[in-house]
């Protein structure tokens, strides 16, 4: 019989939840930890999902964030197929699809979101597709052989990134974004152009300002995207790439403070008592944003406030307050960002982007608040400091990039 009280019970297996619980047991808790999934496997990388696994360059195994034996020897238990439906904060209980109730002295929310599907006509049709977990791979590759013509909708990093791993696979690829650019609330114009050509270059029929308004099938299977202008595109399978909506309908229901995700302070604690909130459903005010409230979706973001949790949990006095950092792999370019540039009202290009090393810097009211950097390993390890620091160096000097960044520190 399943266990069904838990001193710890965290609530979803990503890369947050799993984090949560190494950290506990690292910082000796001894308590009874239960992790509850509504995957059917242990915790695993999200990433790899819209590039090294699709293109079949890293098998599943590679990507568990811990080998089996691993969580045995810490008794951390789990609960996999799972889902929690509801959550009783006086109780401190929480219940599941099974019918389930788990009694919990702590609970560490760490549900992440769910894909955000297409609202349309048809969008129900098999062959439509989102990369979120490792079953909607598994799907996407299940079809992929009977698939030459892929029309990716979203030109974000997981748009981007599926484009780019369907054309080394040899499909022909078209591209969708609503909005006048791909990365369009994440990053400037710089690199949005940038991407939009290299996607174009390598084959990719990349279209902006373009959005879907149907589907339609034969068989009960995709076979064409209608535009708003009446374009009809064949295809084969759609992957949608629009975002994702957090996961937080049983916090919400028991009275938690919800917005755009679940409101927590800077020790991860929810407006509920004896409740945490972390990772991509975690709307916290983050000073690399300029004190704003934001969601970040991100590896980083997640385990580092796993962390923070954990200490509170182990009753230190622990804050989050980490720079954040993403990366992104599309074709041979790796880009690594470090720090937040929404808000940014000037840039400064370092490099030339025809030669596909190039790094942007962003800045708001002369300090550095962020750094793309493609193919510039240096910039990015250098440019975290200035981003700290919130550094505001000579301009020209920063365009200057036979100068390293390290010597503008202080700037």
């Amino acid at each position: 019989m399943p266990q069904n009280q838990f001193d710890i019970l965290i609530v979803g297996g990503g890369h947050g939840g799993a984090q949560a619980a190494i950290a506990l047991r690292q910082g000796g808790y001894a308590g009874a930890i239960g992790i509850v999934t509504e995957e059917a496997e242990r915790p695993y990388e999200r990433p790899p999902l819209s590039k090294e696994y699709l293109l079949g360059e890293k098998s599943f195994d590679r990507m568990m964030i811990r080998k089996p034996a691993f969580w045995d020897e810490r008794d951390i238990t789990f609960r996999l197929g799972e889902r929690v439906t509801a959550i009783d904060p006086a109780a401190k209980t929480v219940a599941t699809d099974t019918g389930s109730s788990i009694a919990f002295d702590k609970l560490i929310w760490a549900a992440g979101g769910s894909a955000r599907r297409l609202s349309c006509a048809g969008a129900d049709l098999a062959g439509v597709h989102v990369i979120r977990a490792k079953a909607d791979t598994d799907a996407i590759l299940t079809h992929l052989p009977e698939a030459s013509h892929v029309t990716v909708v979203g030109g974000g990093y997981i748009g981007l990134e599926a484009a780019a791993a369907l054309r080394k696979l040899g499909r022909a690829v078209t591209l969708l974004e609503a909005l006048d650019r791909p990365l369009a609330r994440v990053a400037g114009p710089e690199l949005s152009t940038f991407y939009i050509e290299e996607h174009r270059q390598q084959g990719v029929d990349l279209r902006v300002s373009t959005s879907v308004t149907s589907l339609h099938g034969e068989g009960g299977r995709v076979t064409l995207v209608e535009l708003a202008d009446g374009t009809m595109l064949q295809t084969d399978m759609v992957i949608v790439g629009i975002g994702i909506s957090p996961e937080i309908a049983p916090l919400q229901e028991a009275g938690a403070v919800c917005e755009n995700g679940v409101r927590v302070d800077a020790q991860c604690r929810t407006s509920l008592p004896d409740i945490f909130a972390i990772g991509d459903c975690a709307l916290h005010e983050n000073r690399f944003a300029a004190g704003r409230e934001v969601r970040i979706e991100s590896v980083q973001n997640a385990n580092d406030q796993a962390n923070a949790a954990a200490k509170v949990i182990l009753g230190e006095d622990a804050r989050y307050d980490a720079v954040p950092w993403f990366w992104s792999n599309q074709y041979d370019l790796k880009l690594q960002t470090v720090g937040l540039s929404s808000g940014f009202d000037d840039t400064v290009l370092r490099g030339d982007p025809a030669d596909r090393s190039f790094s942007v810097v962003y800045l708001r009211s002369g300090r550095i608040i962020a750094l793309d950097c493609v193919n510039r390993a240096k910039d990015y390890v250098q440019g975290r400091r200035l981003v700290l620091e919130g550094a505001a160096p000579d301009k020209s000097a920063l365009a200057d990039d036979t100068i390293p960044l390290k010597a503008l520190i202080g700037g």
